[in-house]
This record gives structure tokens, sequence and C-alpha cells, in this order.
């Protein structure tokens, strides 16, 4: 054969193959890529909305914890602060109770005091009139001489 007619057959075999792969093979192949391209745009995209989800959320929690040590300390300066008032309470009660026993303990000495004096006084009254029976070496009469007893007393108080 000629070296023309071969070249034309093959020019001619080259076009039908190249109308057939651009009609037939090469939109499937675009749409295929196409399609990975929306995937990948989209998986990045994804990629990038959750790494700008993942900051606001970091953001959040450090927030949140702000948030929250603020508040333990305001729970703790609270609870500083009550059990300081407790303390005071406690305190005022503690010197209430011990200024009523103070108070107690020197009514019931005075009055302790009081009854020492009288029982001394009725004592002192006796031996005075026992004294004076054995000075005048006879018995005296307590009826008849009572008040002459309750005068004594009177004049030792």
């Amino acid at each position: 054969m000629n070296l023309n007619a071969t070249l034309i057959v093959q020019l001619i075999v080259f076009f039908i193959l190249a109308l057939f792969t651009m009609k037939f093979v090469w939109p499937p192949i675009v749409k295929a890529l196409d399609e990975r391209s929306k995937k990948i745009a989209a998986g990045l995209a994804a990629a990038d909305k959750a790494k700008s989800d993942l900051a606001l959320a970091e953001k959040k929690v450090i927030d949140e914890l702000r948030k929250a040590r603020e508040s333990a300390g305001d729970v703790r300066v609270t609870a500083e602060r009550q059990s300081s008032q407790l303390i005071e309470e406690a305190r005022a009660e503690a010197a209430r109770i011990i200024a009523q026993a103070r108070e107690a303990a020197q009514s019931e000495a005075g009055t302790a005091i009081q009854r020492a004096r009288e029982i001394l006084r009725d004592q002192v009254a006796q031996l005075a009139v026992a004294g004076a029976e054995k000075i005048l070496r006879r018995e005296i009469n307590t009826q008849v001489h009572a008040e002459l007893l309750a005068n004594l007393k009177q004049e030792l108080q």
C-alpha cells in the first residue's frame, strides 16, 4: 500500500476514535472528576467548619472554666464569711453564757454568804447565850429572851 493511503486511513481512524472518546468516554470521566472535586470541596468545607466549631467549643470551655473559677471563688468567699459569722455568733453566745454563769455564781455566792452570815449569827447568839449562862451560872429562858437574841442578830449585821 501506499504511504499516503495508510496515513489517510490512520487519520480517519484517529478522528473516529477521538469523536467516540469525546462523545462516550470523556463525559463520564469529567462527571466523575467533577463529583470527586465536589466531594473534596465538601470535605474541606466540613473540615473548616469542624475546625471553627472546635475553636468555638474551646472558647466556650475556657469561658465556662473561667466562670466556674469565679463561681468557686465567690462560694469560697461566701463560705469564709459565713464561717467567720458563725464563729463570731458562737463567741458572742459563749460570752453570754459565761456572763450568765458568772452572774448566777455571784448570786449563788451572795446567797451562800448571806446564809453563812445568818448561820454564823445564830451560832454567835447561841455561844453568847451559852457563855452568859455559864457566867451567871443559871439557865436563861430562851423564850423570854428571844427579843434580846433578835436585837443581837441585828447588831451583828
